[in-house]
């Protein structure tokens, strides 16, 4: 990928709909469904529902554009974590949000070579009081990626440009939290995504660590840590900033945290790799 692909992923949004592309094709709705509902099955921060919104769902735009929304989501999450800094809520609830946007069409292109589009005037959420926030939308346009060695950049577009930047944005407006604090949040959220699905899917580790790898290098994500593999099937995540999740109370350094030290990331990554593999 030239530096012009990486320029048009960050500054340039997917076109509304089907686009004209030589590597894009339209995918059939039930094709859609169908990775949809088998990505849904690796976590809960995998699920997508396609249904029905009833009364309680509310646009994901909503979090975009409504300040007074989003300071309540904070507010919230500081109360249930127990700290009076809004900055730490704010990472946290970041970070979270990002892993819900990755994980889906991450794990729809990784599986089954299928871009999806999370127009957030489509996709709506629900408040609840923990856990991953669902997400439902009542129909989702889809795309076949002919070209396997461009779906980094569509999905750059899709989830960088089209939701992570204007959710930064929306963040900075109602917080004084520095970008690259939130952009290493995303990417730390991108690296859990791809853990995840070589975890459950061992089969799909290759391609999830390769595509990875190719996303943390492109727009504001270029710079934010390493994905490193220390054993086969096995990625882990080292960034260069810290989430603060440490400042809260009771709270530590998370393991991809650059606050630990050399020695005790190996000995993290030797203990879930020992564990993984079972007795």
């Amino acid at each position: 990928m030239t530096a012009d692909d990486v320029h048009r992923c960050v500054h340039r949004p997917l076109p509304e709909h089907a686009p004209a592309s030589p590597v894009l094709l339209p995918a059939a709705p039930l094709a859609v469904s169908g990775a949809v509902a088998d990505v849904s099955t690796v976590g809960d921060y995998f699920v997508l529902d396609i249904g029905r919104v009833e009364a309680g769902w509310r646009p994901f735009a909503d979090l975009l554009t409504d300040p007074g929304l989003l300071e309540g989501r904070i507010a919230d999450v500081a109360e249930r974590l127990n700290t009076a800094e809004t900055r730490v809520a704010a990472s946290i609830l970041f970070q979270g949000l990002a892993a819900r946007l990755w994980s889906p069409p991450l794990g729809a292109a990784v599986a089954h070579d299928l871009l999806i589009d999370l127009d957030p005037d489509r996709v709506h959420w629900r408040a609840v009081t923990g856990g991953p926030l669902p997400l439902r939308a009542a129909r989702l346009d889809g795309w076949r990626i002919r070209d396997p060695a461009r779906g980094a950049e569509h999905l750059c577009r899709t989830v960088v440009t089209g939701l992570l930047e204007p959710l930064a944005a929306a963040f900075r407006r109602v917080v004084k939290i520095a970008p690259g604090l939130l952009w290493g949040n995303a990417a730390s959220a991108l690296a859990g995504t791809v853990h995840a699905l070589a975890r459950v899917r061992p089969g799909l580790g290759g391609a999830a660590v390769a595509l990875g790898r190719e996303l943390l290098e492109m727009g504001p994500l270029r710079g934010t840590g390493e994905l490193a593999e220390p054993a086969p099937g096995h990625p882990f995540f080292v960034r260069r900033g810290c989430c603060l999740y440490y400042r809260l109370p009771g709270g530590g350094k998370c393991g991809d945290c650059a606050l630990i030290t050399a020695e005790a990331r190996r000995e993290q990554w030797t203990r879930a790799v020992r564990e993984s593999r079972g007795p």
